[in-house]
């Protein structure tokens, strides 16, 4: 089975009970869970999404929910470290693009997905399914 592509937005959600979308995304997160138990399909996402998803929740929601972040969710995922040549291209296409609301961890996201044939992402973001892409 394809993996699913895990957004800041669905970590954030996951983790921050008072998130309007925290409900849905435990519910989701879990159901990636079983499917890992299941088949052994392990969730993808980039290391800007974690740095990005670090500092977010560092800020917001303390150190304890920083910790459970890194040592209990960051591993179940298969990271994709952004190199130089990612990098490039995911500035090349923000640019390209012309939309301020799209951000270059948005860019990187969309072209590692396209680079892995991901169609599907768990994610509370519209910019996802405006380029194609499915929300799990």
């Amino acid at each position: 089975m394809t993996p699913v592509f895990v957004d800041t937005s669905a970590l954030y959600a996951v983790l921050a009970a008072d998130d309007p979308d925290h409900e849905a995304a435990a519910d989701r997160w879990h159901q990636l869970l079983d499917r890992m138990a299941n088949d052994g399909t392990t969730p993808v996402t980039h290391s800007g999404v974690v740095t990005e998803i670090s500092a977010l929740v560092q800020r917001r929601l303390g150190l304890a929910a920083l910790r459970a972040l890194l040592d209990d969710i960051i591993p179940l995922l298969d990271v994709v470290w952004v190199d130089a040549r990612l990098h490039r291209e995911a500035a090349v296409a923000t640019l390209a693009a012309n939309q301020r609301a799209v951000s270059l961890v948005d860019w990187t996201s969309f072209l590692v997905m396209r680079s892995r044939a991901l169609s599907v992402a768990f994610a509370f973001d519209d910019d996802f399914p405006a380029q194609g892409f499915q929300l799990l």
